[in-house]
């Protein structure tokens, strides 16, 4: 079954190229912890935020008005995205082919932790590979051909650099 990792590298590269700026659509749910938050959504962005205190920084997407939705993109190839702009809030949208596809909390988690470095963090994508092949970053664009390595036994290594790098 070697066809799963390259298919993921593959999906994962189409995913991480397609983080864009546009309008924002707000999406109200109410069984949310937050009204515009998908309720399959907001356990990820819990952790996000439980993550983020165990490094000494306080987050709370909800004050910041952070959306999350899930819905078919129009993209192919492409698992979720962050949009956002000045006169909007921060919206993260993945794809319902995806998430259906790819129940795997640890690949869920890193695509959604991906869009929020983009949409709460304000990270760019960022290159590099480790002399093993694996990436350097979860916020990798996907233009490189570095392998993705987030696995629970790799995975405070890639969340100390989501939050600690500048």
């Amino acid at each position: 079954m070697r066809l799963f990792p390259s298919f993921l590298i593959l999906l994962l590269f189409s995913i991480l190229i397609s983080c864009r700026q546009d309008e924002a659509i707000s999406l109200t749910t109410e069984e949310s912890t937050s009204p515009t938050v998908d309720p399959a959504l907001q356990p990820f962005f819990d952790e996000f935020e439980y993550q983020a205190s165990l490094r000494g920084i306080t987050v709370d997407l909800a004050s910041e008005k952070i959306i999350g939705k899930i819905e078919e993109l129009s993209e192919q190839h492409v698992a979720g995205q962050c949009t956002y702009g000045a006169h909007i809030d921060n919206e993260i949208t993945i794809d319902q082919t995806f998430w259906n596809d790819y129940p795997h909390y640890y690949i869920r988690e890193m695509v959604v932790f991906h869009e929020l470095g983009h949409c709460f963090l304000e990270r760019g994508h960022r290159e590099g590979a480790y002399a093993d092949g694996s990436c350097l970053s979860i916020m990798r664009s996907g233009l490189e051909t570095c392998r993705d390595n987030y696995f629970p036994s790799t995975r405070s290594t890639y969340l100390d650099e989501l939050f600690y790098n500048d």
